[in-house]
């Protein structure tokens, strides 16, 4: 095996999902305590004095103790060299979530013990459904009272369709709860409430073929249940098999608390084993194997001012195949143009780390002078192909946006450009207006908040936003056969451009869609763009 094949397959690059408040932040922390890569692993939610999660680096998280945006860390951890993509959980930010899945080759489902499925983990679950990626699930906050496990199993098994394979088994929850049975060793790994902030107690590991041991430790109760369950467990589940697995079709299931670390490094080793290398992608010139092949990668994520001192631009890239030599130039396909990537890095939230290689499954971050676009390929001089493009999924919300004071009207501009080069926001204009009125279109509400909040933090620029009606946005796929100007539609309906110059359609009912269809026989109109 070459040395490139090594470091490659050494790589797991996954992305963290869940609902809001299932733990991930937390869990996410505490893999990268077991890495080495922090030393006190800090609690989402707090005062402003208490420390803040690594993966939240923007003010507005801080404030709100909220993940509004992707944050990417590396670490190495028993060899492996790791890439986390922490997704936010809020709904508002889901489009964010979806194009990190995009560089993920599996997700890890964070669920909350007392809750079961919600809603947002369905959405986001879909995507990786879409996507085949292999889900691994870690039920979260059994330090807390939490639904029997049998229903939580069934619940995922319902509510999204997978099949599910205990890894290990909780025994009790909340106060009662007293460890986990491991299925593979056939025994007992007792829990210990450590020290919040730092690694896992020494753990008392008891075979379940010493019943007095263990009926001391764990009670007489506790422990008829703990064999009636096994019992059940390996008469009626599934048998574990990888391939299924790695088919997105079978999710291993771990129990733990994120908070106190218990199950946390347990998770993460059977993860680890289980989890594939990178995968091969999708190009227009067919797969693209990634220790065969030269360097390629794709954008997937833009971030303007991450460093306030000096307002830059950071496009991240997933690297798909061969190795990135940061003395060497790289075609940016889109662009038609053979260049060097500047200041190549690995970021570590906010926190970055210059570096001069990196292997197909790395994330990486350059320096963006306002080139790149979501969705972008980068590959060797020699080649010239392109990934499948990213998907813009349809905004649910709109807003006219109007500046305060008009001298700041290059700010505002800027600011407001950058911003939907993120892809956080979409920005429209209406027919032949210019930027005079610009709309503003979000997938959730919440991204108005982070807009004004942005353009007043990061451009010293104040807005004020006005509701439109509209719900329902359509792109028109066949544009250089339709009139634009001639084109006839429902009282409903506006017409507006996007960033990229490519006509819209608005409506404000969902039946004027279809109505706009027939009078205008021959308009291809689309949910999403792929541009």
């Amino acid at each position: 095996m070459s040395d490139l094949e090594k470091e490659i397959n050494r790589r797991r690059t996954f992305a963290i999902i869940s609902h809001p408040d299932a733990g991930k932040t937390t869990l996410t922390e505490k893999f990268l305590l077991y890495g080495g890569a922090i030393n006190l692993a800090g609690s989402v939610k707090g005062k402003a004095t208490a420390r803040h999660a690594v993966s939240d680096w923007m003010e507005i998280e801080k404030e709100r103790g909220i993940s509004v945006t992707s944050s990417v860390l590396q670490f190495e951890y028993d060899g492996y060299c790791i890439n986390i993509l922490d997704t936010p959980g809020h709904q508002d930010f889901s489009e964010d979530t979806y194009r990190t899945l995009m560089a993920a080759d599996s997700a890890v489902m964070v669920i909350d013990g007392s809750k079961g499925v919600e809603a947002q983990t369905r959405k986001l679950f879909k995507v990786c459904v879409m996507r085949k990626i292999p889900i691994f699930t870690f039920i979260n906050k059994l330090d807390r009272d939490a639904m029997d496990t049998f229903d939580l199993l069934d619940d995922i098994e319902k509510e999204l369709g997978i099949a599910t394979c205990p890894i290990n088994w909780p025994i009790g929850s909340g106060k009662e709860f007293k460890g986990v049975y491991d299925r593979d060793s056939r025994s007992v790994i007792c829990y210990s409430d450590t020290e919040k902030g730092t690694k896992e107690g020494i753990a008392t590991v008891i075979p379940v073929s010493d019943d007095k041991l263990l009926r001391d430790t764990i009670g007489d109760a506790a422990a008829d249940k703990l064999f009636e369950e096994i019992e059940l467990l390996d008469g009626a589940g599934a048998e574990f098999d990888l391939d299924v697995v790695r088919a997105g079709e079978l999710t291993p299931v771990c129990f733990g608390s994120a908070l106190t670390n218990f199950g946390v490094e347990i998770f993460l080793r059977h993860f680890l084993n289980m989890a594939t290398t990178p995968l091969p992608r999708m190009a227009d010139c067919g797969l693209i194997d990634p220790v065969k092949e030269d360097f390629s990668a794709f954008v997937f994520k833009i971030q303007a001012n991450m460093n306030k001192a000096h307002r830059d631009r950071v496009a991240f890239m997933r690297i798909c195949s061969g190795k990135y030599d940061a003395n060497e130039e790289v075609r940016h396909v889109q662009g038609g143009k053979v260049m060097r990537l500047s200041q190549p890095q690995q970021i570590m939230a906010d926190e970055r780390k210059i570096l001069s290689e990196a292997y197909a499954g790395d994330i990486i971050g350059v320096f963006d002078p306002g080139i790149f676009s979501i969705g972008d390929t980068l590959c060797a001089p020699k080649s010239n192909f392109r990934y499948e493009g990213i998907p813009t999924f349809a905004p649910e919300h709109f807003a006219r946006v109007r500046q305060m004071d008009t001298m700041k009207r290059k700010q505002f501009v800027k600011g407001v450009q950058q911003i939907a080069q993120e892809g956080a926001i979409q920005i429209f204009q209406e027919l032949h207006s210019g930027l005079e009125e610009i709309i503003v279109g979000v997938v959730g509400v919440l991204q108005f908040d982070v807009l004004k909040y942005r353009l007043e933090n990061e451009y010293n620029v104040e807005i004020k936003l006005e509701n439109l009606p509209y719900e329902h946005i359509r792109w028109v796929e066949n544009k250089d056969e339709v009139d634009m100007e001639k084109l006839t539609g429902t009282s409903d309906m506006k017409k507006v451009v996007d960033m990229k110059g490519n006509p819209l359609l608005l409506f404000v009912n969902p039946w004027s869609v279809g109505m706009t269809q027939d009078r205008n026989p021959g308009l291809k109109l689309s949910e999403f763009s792929r541009n």
